[in-house]
Parts: C-alpha cells; sequence; structure tokens
C-alpha cells in the first residue's frame, strides 16, 4: 500500500469523517413516494376518478450532520486536490440534508435546483437550452412510425424472467455472484440498483431494450462505480452517491446506453419528456396536470404516475414547485459524450476509464489524476466491455470528431450529395 505524505492523511482522514457524517442522508430514497399511494391513486384511476395524491413526509433534522460537514469544509485545504473534493462533497451533503429537512414543502425547490439544475439552463458549450434539447428528441421520436419496431421489441419481459435473466448475465460478468437481483413490490419505479443489490418491480413488464438498458446504465454504471470506489483505500466515499455526481453519473450511464446500442429513441423521448414535466411543474402544472401529460404522451397509468411521482417528489403536488433531477440526464450526456471526445484529442482516454474508479465528476477525475499516477488512488477494479476496448471505443469518438463537422443545413443544400 502506498506510504501516504501528511498532506493524504490528513485529507484522507477527513473523507473518513465525511462517510460516517452522511450515512443517514440517503436523498433519492427519503424523497420517493411510498408504493401505497400509487396503488390508491391506480385503483382509483381505473374507476375513472383521478384525484391528488397525498404525501406525508417524516421530519428531519440533520443540524448535527450538518455542522460535521461544515468543519470537513473548513479543515481540507481547497487548493489540495483531494481537499477540493471533499469541500466540494461536503457543501452537496449539506444542501442534500437542507432539502430533506424541508420536505413537503416549495422551499425543496430551491435546494433542487442549487443541486440539479432547471430545464431552461444552457447545455455544456453555451448551446440551447436542456429543455430545447429534449422538444428535439420528443418530435424525432413523434415523427418515427412505431411500425418500425422489429417484433422482438414488443415481446414483454415479466420481472421474473427479467430477474432470472439479468442475474446469469451479472454472474457470468464477475464470475461469481457479486450483484444479486431481486424483486420489490413496494419499489414504484421500474428498477433501482445500488452497490450489490439491483431492484426490479414485482408485476412490471419490461422490453428487450430495458434489459440491456438496465445491464449497461444500472450495473454496468451505477453499479460499478460503487464498486469500485469501494476498493479505494483512501477514499471511500467514492463508493457514494453524493448528489454533485449525479450529472455525470447519469450522463456516463446513458452514454454507455448509446455506445453498445442499448437505447431507442423512445427512452430518449422518456427521458425528455419528464424534464419537459420539470418545467411544466416550475411554470405552474400541477401533479395531475403532469400525469395527463404523460397519458397524452402515450404511457400507461402506471407508468405516467411512475413518470409525474419523479418530477414532485418531497414538493407539494399542487404545482409551482418540482423536484429538478431528471434535467441532468441530457445534461450529463451531452457533457460525458463531449468529455469522451476532448480526451481523445488530448490523448487523455485513461481518464475516461478511471471515471469507473468511483463516483465522481468529469472535473474530479481530471484533479485526481496525480493521486492515480502516484498509487494513492487505484484503478478500477471491473470495467465494462466496451470501454476495455479501447480501439473501438477511439474509433467511434474519432468519426464523431469528425462527423460534428458537417452542417446537415449545408447538405440539404446539396443536391448533388443524395446522389453519392
Amino acid at each position: 500500500m502506498t506510504e501516504l505524505t501528511p498532506d493524504i492523511a490528513h485529507h484522507a482522514a477527513l473523507d473518513a469523517r465525511l462517510v460516517k457524517a452522511v450515512k443517514g442522508i440517503r436523498l433519492l430514497s427519503q424523497v420517493s413516494w411510498p408504493a401505497s399511494v400509487q396503488q390508491q391513486f391506480l385503483a382509483a384511476a381505473a374507476q375513472g376518478r383521478y384525484a391528488m395524491p397525498v404525501i406525508a413526509y417524516p421530519k428531519y433534522d440533520f443540524s448535527e450532520e450538518r455542522r460535521e460537514l461544515d468543519a470537513i469544509v473548513r479543515e481540507a485545504d481547497p487548493g489540495h486536490p483531494i481537499g477540493h473534493y471533499l469541500c466540494e462533497s461536503a457543501r452537496s451533503w449539506s444542501m442534500a440534508a437542507e432539502l430533506l429537512e424541508c420536505l413537503g414543502t416549495p422551499t425543496v425547490t430551491e435546494h433542487s435546483i442549487r443541486l440539479f439544475g432547471r430545464p431552461d439552463e444552457p447545455l455544456p458549450g453555451n448551446g440551447p437550452s436542456t429543455r430545447e434539447a429534449a422538444h428535439h428528441f420528443i418530435d424525432i421520436a413523434n415523427e418515427l412510425d412505431r411500425e418500425l419496431l422489429s417484433p422482438a421489441e414488443t415481446v414483454a419481459i415479466s420481472a421474473t424472467a427479467l430477474q432470472l435473466q439479468l442475474q446469469s448475465a451479472l454472474d457470468d460478468f464477475f464470475d461469481q455472484r457479486v450483484i444479486e437481483v431481486v424483486l420489490d413490490p413496494d419499489l414504484i419505479a421500474k428498477a433501482a440498483a445500488g452497490a450489490t443489490r439491483i431492484r426490479l418491480r414485482h408485476g412490471a413488464a419490461f422490453s428487450d431494450y430495458d434489459r440491456h438498458q438496465l445491464i449497461e446504465h444500472e450495473a454496468f454504471v451505477h453499479s460499478l462505480t460503487a464498486l469500485n470506489g469501494r476498493e479505494q483505500p483512501h477514499l471511500q466515499s467514492l463508493a457514494l452517491s453524493s448528489p454533485r455526481t449525479t450529472a455525470t453519473q447519469e450522463g456516463l450511464a446513458v452514454f454507455a446506453e448509446q455506445i453498445t446500442g442499448s437505447i431507442d429513441i423512445e427512452r430518449m423521448k422518456r427521458i425528455s419528456l419528464r424534464i419537459e414535466a420539470v418545467a411544466m411543474a416550475l411554470d405552474g402544472a400541477d401533479f395531475l396536470q403532469v400525469f395527463h401529460y404523460f397519458r397524452e404522451a402515450g404511457q400507461s397509468d402506471a407508468d405516467s404516475f411512475t413518470s409525474a411521482q419523479r418530477v414532485f417528489r418531497g414538493v407539494p403536488p399542487t404545482g409551482g414547485a418540482a423536484f429538478t433531477k431528471d434535467t441532468v440526464y441530457l445534461r450529463g450526456l451531452i457533457s460525458v459524450h463531449t468529455f469522451f471526445r476532448w480526451a481523445l484529442r488530448q490523448r487523455k482516454l485513461l481518464l475516461c476509464r478511471r471515471l469507473f474508479a468511483g463516483k465522481m465528476t468529469l472535473g474530479d477525475v481530471q484533479r485526481l489524476e496525480p493521486l492515480f499516477d502516484h498509487g494513492v488512488l487505484v484503478p478500477p477494479r471491473w470495467l465494462p466491455k466496451w470501454i476495455v476496448r479501447a480501439n473501438g471505443l477511439a474509433g467511434m469518438l474519432a468519426f464523431s470528431l469528425f462527423a460534428n463537422r458537417i452542417r446537415l443545413d449545408a447538405v440539404a443544400k446539396d443536391e448533388d450529395f443524395f446522389e453519392v
């Protein structure tokens, strides 16, 4: 094991304190609604009655944890790579604690925006806003003919069958039982992943694309980064889902779907509909209006409830407030895709692999590069196949770098182009 210098030892001790301080702060599970609310709503909806859900949130007091996080910020050196990481992480966890302390109030929206941003923020590179990008994917999905779907894509897979398929694939990947796939009747979302467990909603139906997405997105990004973070000898917080890493985590996960061909236009549409729904809620739409927005977009009652619930987690369902996490997916995807292209151009593809060594931001992996080089941080133990095959990744990125220079509006004016 690498002998620690005093500065590394100091910050490693602070990191251990951070891990202990945030143990009770579980943002996503603590803002989520109980499954009973969904069951009651859908039972009434089956009879044509759509009643506004009523959510009773527990009262939390994280004042002691926030004091400890403030102390960590004071004691860390912001000019040190780990110190900077710890300061930003501690502040992020503190914001999450403040959000949880005011569940059920409009104030949650303010904290959520601080953590995850808004739909009207510009994408990286001063591009269009996240909401404008969402409209782009929604419009394309609406234009495409669903009859182009292959028969295999329309066959429903039961949760039980998918559990067996995923478990077999993961056991083969690890050559042992590392991640357990379980059925959860109390899960509102169709699936959720932790470091060593993936939960599927009991009774849900999945598609073939869902199966591939769950492997690439949930297992080989969210679970692998947590597992690899646990392997870090001096920075254990890299195993934790810090709120500040959400955009990079979700962006990397959707990028993984894209590069493996596991994503379809309907998936992009679902992601985009959620972004538009967040914007609608912020503009005053209530839960029922957002629920019917998803129904009109073609989702079932159960899926519409799940989608609308994501938007109103932790906030009043009466409109004007939203939990804005779903805005990070497209922003994160664009950021990660741009980072990978930049890494190829700078001959730093090793940084892309190091993103899997724990849960970190794109800035973190660059600032922490010297610590990887000196053995303070260890490389990821497990990697998905698509990033192990560096030549294939480089080929795709090289093509992307060049193809992005071609302007479609100019191509449309070239009468000879389609004679090629």
